[in-house]
């Protein structure tokens, strides 16, 4: 059978950890943790076909797109309660419209806002909360710009848990908000930033005994990195030639270059995609460390983007991430605010919704070919990792200029008046 243990990410030390511990970070060193397996021998062909074949079956876990590729997260032992809310599954959509506005690009969606919260912080919540109550734990916690709480707020009802969430006053947006307190979670609104309220949770959670699961919590990544194995799936296991990720705490980036890590040293590809990582101009402290040649990440004081899922100042996983950008033959890009509402704009004209953040991908799309980073027509996938619903707020504050432009109307209660609102906005071209 295959087992999994816990390793030290940094190369100078690298040390096994005990899988039965609690644990985020090295005993030894204090670097970041993974979740490694000594897989048992199998053969690809196989496991591919029973993959397929669950997707057939009514079984609660083989429903979740996260747990019917168990063979990827064998850190559960058979009989362990699953907490699932049958994640994942998400479509993967073509845009032809918004490709060619991007390039022209062979540009296809992940949309991961179809997930049952509404973002892909599901893919990892399932796995690390089924962690958690495998090891008994009551009170789970997290620092969030909104995702990640609403996500934490919803596993944590459905295993029976007690969920604390810190998030930064009056920054994350209301629907998110909404969502963690309908899930009966503790809101603790503190500092101006998500990395202050990060730091302030990571520093009283071990008075607390309190379990993270932020991204820096190993076992949310294996969660998250099943999204390419279903990405792979739905492409008849033919790699694209690019999958772009937005880049906040940088977790996402490093569940999936972890993924297809694992995927080609088991013999399910060959080709490995090029990992692309867009920020926000406004927090990307990625951005500059990759574009400088930086050994060490300078964090953003005071980081600034409307596209609040990814205001994030110091990401905690940027070593991972780099990790992945160098494997992958990857870059990073940032773009501005308002290059994110024009690609946000754009998606919504194709039909495609998401939150701010996710149209970073696109955005940054666009940028990198007509820099010529990105050559016209190349075979990408953009991950949309955030419902439409998640930030109305953003919606309405820039179509506040919808009633002059005759998409919205204010009309008195009179047939006349209606029918000269309604010709005078129809004459109007799409």
């Amino acid at each position: 059978m295959s087992s999994a243990y816990l390793q030290c990410i940094e190369e100078s030390c690298g040390r096994r950890q005990d899988p039965k511990k609690d644990a985020h970070a090295c005993a030894f060193c204090g670097g970041l943790l993974e979740v490694k397996y000594d897989f048992e021998a199998f053969d690809p062909e196989e496991v591919r076909h029973a993959w397929h074949q669950r997707r057939l079956s009514g079984e609660p876990i083989d429903r979740s797109g996260v747990w019917r590729f168990r063979e990827l997260i064998p850190f559960i032992e058979a009989g362990n309660r699953i907490i699932s809310l049958s994640e994942g599954s998400t479509p993967l959509v073509g845009t032809r419209r918004t490709g060619w506005w991007a390039g022209p690009v062979h540009l296809t969606i992940k949309h991961q806002g179809n997930n049952p919260t509404g973002s892909f912080k599901d893919l990892g919540m399932t796995a690390c909360i089924t962690r958690a109550d495998v090891r008994g734990v009551r009170m789970v916690a997290c620092a969030s710009t909104g995702n990640t709480s609403s996500s934490m707020a919803a596993y944590a009802a459905r295993a029976g848990m007690k969920a604390l969430l810190f998030v930064p006053y009056r920054q994350i947006s209301a629907a998110k908000l909404a969502q963690s307190l309908d899930f009966g979670a503790l809101v603790v609104e503190v500092g101006d930033t998500f990395d202050e309220a990060f730091r302030l949770l990571r520093e009283i959670a071990p008075e607390l005994g309190l379990y993270l699961v932020n991204s820096i919590n190993p076992f949310r990544i294996e969660g998250q990195k099943t999204i390419v194995a279903e990405m792979l799936e739905q492409r008849a296991w033919r790699p694209p030639d690019y999958i772009v990720v937005p880049g906040g705490n940088l977790g996402n980036c490093s569940a999936i270059g972890k993924g297809l890590r694992e995927l080609k040293e088991m013999g399910f590809i060959e080709k490995v995609p090029h990992v692309v990582v867009i920020q926000a101009a406004g927090a990307n402290p990625f951005f500059r460390m990759m574009s400088s040649g930086a050994e060490e990440l300078t964090p953003v004081e005071h980081p600034n983007t409307q596209a609040t899922a990814i205001r994030i100042g110091h990401p905690a996983n940027w070593k991972k991430a780099r990790r992945v950008l160098e494997w992958t033959g990857g870059f990073c890009e940032s773009v501005t605010d308002e290059e994110i509402y024009e690609a946000k704009a754009m998606l919504a004209a194709d039909g495609v919704a998401c939150e701010p953040a996710s149209a970073s991908t696109v955005a940054g799309v666009r940028k990198l070919v007509r820099a010529g980073k990105i050559p016209w027509h190349a075979d990408i996938v953009c991950v949309l990792t955030g419902n439409q619903l998640k930030d109305t707020e953003y919606i309405m504050r820039h179509r506040a200029e919808a009633q002059e432009t005759h998409q919205r109307l204010r009309v008195d209660p009179d047939l006349d008046a209606l029918r000269k609102a309604l010709e005078a906005a129809l004459a109007v071209p799409a």
